[in-house]
């Protein structure tokens, strides 16, 4: 009797990080192929099992009950391998070698302005900066961790928030002089990150503005937003870690005292359930210090709104 086909190696991973990401695009990332090559091993996979693994739905690729009743199982097998892999790893030079992956955001806002120091606390550490806005698989063997922005809930992900996501207004010097109320925002050019997850509303409900009606430039680049705010274009509601260097430098000022915490945030991310080498326990613990310090610091400068 003819046994039935197998389903290739390649194709379960491709499963696996589909269902993760929900999406063709961080998969083929992660593998290093085209999103036709993965779309290719899902049907080789859905062929071969005679099952429908996903549904494809307006909000991406949603695994099916077929699927997901041995997803868990797929999924801490890839983990095993990644584990295993990295064991078999010969001992080398590259076992200083730090692989970050991180949005540009926050690469060029907080984390190179810090580097120097990093190199003087722990000059054997070799860091490498992957800076994208895709979401890198974390499982990779070529990646430590990464820092990633939102609520700290991706599959697959042991997340760790950074700092207390503390969010308030911040605008130029000149433009803040206008400001004496948060019901002056009604009067002044806000600006909409179409990119941030950070609530204009909610801050407003803090203040006792919930009806304030707002107005003013939407940019959909949050760097650009804040260069934007600091040319003097409008008022931007901003994380506080990602304001700290232009509140330093007086680029920007908080124009008033209230500070409201977001569940969106910086995140250390992990692989969930791989062990961390001694490069990365470093650099966790390097940058809870340096953000802890950030913080401290720009709460400061933002109490002094009200003296």
């Amino acid at each position: 009797m003819r046994e039935a086909p197998s389903i290739p190696f390649n194709a379960l991973h491709a499963l696996v990080l589909v269902a993760r990401h929900g999406a063709l695009g961080p998969a083929a990332e992660a593998l290093g192929v085209t999103p036709g090559a993965v779309s290719q091993h899902i049907r080789r996979a859905e062929d071969r099992s005679g099952l429908a693994l996903f549904e494809r739905t307006p909000k991406g690729l949603v695994p099916t009950r077929a699927l997901l009743e041995v997803l868990t199982d797929l999924d801490t097998g890839f983990t095993a391998l990644t584990r295993a892999q990295a064991g078999l790893m010969a001992p080398s030079r590259d076992r200083n070698l730090l692989t970050v992956t991180v949005g540009n955001v926050f690469a060029s806002r907080w984390l190179i302005w810090r580097l120097a120091d990093l190199g003087a606390t722990h000059p054997e550490i070799e860091l490498k900066l992957l800076t994208t806005g895709a979401l890198v698989d974390l499982g990779r063997p070529d990646v430590d961790c990464g820092i990633r922005f939102g609520a700290g809930d991706w599959p697959g992900v042991a997340a760790e928030p950074i700092g207390t996501h503390a969010v308030f207004p911040v605008c130029a010097p000149a433009l803040a002089e206008r400001l004496r109320t948060p019901a002056d925002l009604a009067h002044v050019p806000v600006i909409m990150d179409q990119a941030s997850m950070l609530s204009w509303p909610d801050w407003l409900a803090t203040v006792g503005q919930p009806d304030l009606k707002l107005s003013g430039p939407t940019i959909s680049d949050p760097a650009l937003a804040f260069d934007a705010a600091i040319a003097g274009q409008g008022v931007l509601l901003a994380l506080g870690i990602m304001a700290d260097y232009g509140l330093e430098r007086r680029q920007v000022v908080a124009p008033f005292p209230t500070i409201t915490h977001s569940k969106f945030g910086y995140w250390f991310a992990t692989a969930k359930g791989r062990g961390l080498p001694a490069r990365t326990r470093k650099f966790r613990s390097w940058l809870l210090s340096q953000m802890n310090a950030c913080e401290t610091a720009t709460q400061k400068v933002v109490a002094r709104r009200s003296l």
